[in-house]
């Protein structure tokens, strides 16, 4: 298809911590005992998309997620690891990988992607279309904005940002005005050269920009080269492209020329909007996914929360697994104690070992943790070796690898940091947990 794809992982989110740590950058969070970042792999791979490059942030990070791919895809995938400094941004972070984009097309995705839309479908619209950009938008998930902010811990406050707003005209198959973050708290501003041109605009908020962009090479090249103040993708480079795609806004050296600075853009004769097109610069589209497709961003621990339990639960078909007859995934090496049950929608991963009289609702346990009697685990996540000794109680936390639990600890809305220790009898409600 000659595609180049660009994979932005990222490394040490800070919205993530205390999750993320130096052992466990945000390409490797688990999901469903998976590293997040296997997904988007796997997505790309089923669309016969295998030339990527992976961009995080920073060096020690490079090392281990390339560490990781070169064991978990080799013969798979063609994967380069490319390390960028952090807080470049992803509209930086393409600069700083721009001189190995050499296909006519590029397609963009953020490593933190969990779906089912295929990413061959949204190449295929922009080549139909032949579009500068093509935007992947999703139904915004039930719970939420995958963008809001977390609703546990000190966040609990904090109103949620709105969701985005996007026009698109009567094919829905282009897009007309984008707004998203801090522009969708003020009066729309609709320019008035694009009503005039179209007519009539769908406007729409309940569609999720899922950050997977196809664009033409040359003209992303331009913007990156021009607008070097040009920080993010989202905010910053496809806002740019929507709202400049009836004048030229990016070169007056020369003359015109196809593309972003060419006003008779050569139009399909079948093209449903040709009637509508004939005085733009260049075409922004969107492919809208169907509303039965699953489509989340790990960019919260809130949204962190809510995968995991998707994944094992009405999105089982993603994680890779079989579901058993009680709907859930238990390891054959795990050991189960008396009157202990683990509930549908549950993973409890190789070599996990539970006491008696436990019960797991909704939850997925990792590898080697060992749990004792009496314990009662909901709604929550459980990462690898982490120990629980008895009557504990967890509900909506998260506790990451090799933290311990001692007896009659009770969490609520918590996240429990890596090797975090957790003294006898505790009891904490929304809280992050950390070594310092």
């Amino acid at each position: 298809m000659d595609f180049q794809v660009v994979v932005m992982a990222g490394g040490y989110s800070k919205n993530l911590a205390p999750l993320v740590s130096e052992e466990m950058p945000k390409p490797l969070l688990p999901v469903a005992n998976r590293p997040v970042l296997s997904y988007v792999l796997e997505l790309l791979e089923a669309s016969n998309l295998k030339d990527l490059i992976v961009v995080v942030e920073g060096e020690d990070v490079a090392l281990r997620v390339g560490g990781w791919i070169s064991g978990a895809y080799v013969d798979r995938l063609h994967v380069e690891v490319a390390a960028v400094p952090e807080e470049v941004g992803t509209a930086g972070a393409l600069r700083a990988v721009a001189h190995h984009l050499t296909a006519k097309d590029i397609l963009v995705v953020s490593g933190d992607l969990v779906s089912d839309v295929p990413p061959g479908a949204v190449a295929a619209t922009h080549r139909r279309l032949d579009a500068a950009v093509t935007a992947l938008l999703c139904i915004t998930p039930v719970s939420g904005p995958s963008e809001s902010v977390s609703s546990v811990g000190k966040d609990k406050g904090r109103k949620l940002p709105r969701a985005n707003i996007v026009g698109l005209d009567h094919t829905r198959q282009y897009l007309l005005h984008v707004a998203a973050g801090a522009e969708v708290g003020k009066d729309i501003k609709i320019q008035k050269s694009i009503l005039q041109a179209n007519g009539q605009m769908e406007i729409r908020a309940d569609l999720m920009d899922a950050h997977m962009y196809a664009f033409q090479r040359t003209i992303l090249q331009e913007v990156l080269d021009q607008k070097e103040m040009f920080h993010s993708i989202k905010h910053d480079v496809f806002p740019y492209l929507v709202r400049t795609q009836l004048r030229s806004e990016i070169s007056d050296k020369g003359a015109p020329k196809n593309g972003l600075n060419g006003a008779d853009y050569s139009l399909n004769g079948s093209d449903p909007a040709s009637e509508i097109l004939t005085n733009r610069t260049h075409k922004c589209c969107a492919y809208i996914a169907n509303k039965s497709k699953y489509c989340s961003r790990l960019n919260s621990i809130q949204a962190f929360c809510d995968i995991n339990r998707d994944v094992v639960g009405e999105a089982g078909h993603l994680s890779g697994y079989s579901f058993s007859a009680q709907n859930n995934i238990v390891h054959p090496s795990a050991e189960l104690g008396s009157k202990t049950t683990v509930g549908p929608q549950c993973m409890l991963n190789e070599g996990s070992k539970l006491g008696d009289k436990c019960s797991v609702k909704r939850s997925v346990i990792g590898r080697h943790c060992r749990i004792g009697s009496n314990v009662k685990i909901f709604n929550s996540v459980v990462m690898n070796h982490v120990t629980i000794e008895d009557g504990c109680f967890i509900q909506g936390s998260v506790i990451c690898n090799n933290a311990q639990l001692q007896e009659r600890v009770v969490l609520k809305d918590c996240q429990v940091g890596a090797g975090y220790v957790l003294t006898v009898g505790s009891e904490y409600k929304s809280e992050p947990l950390s070594k310092k």
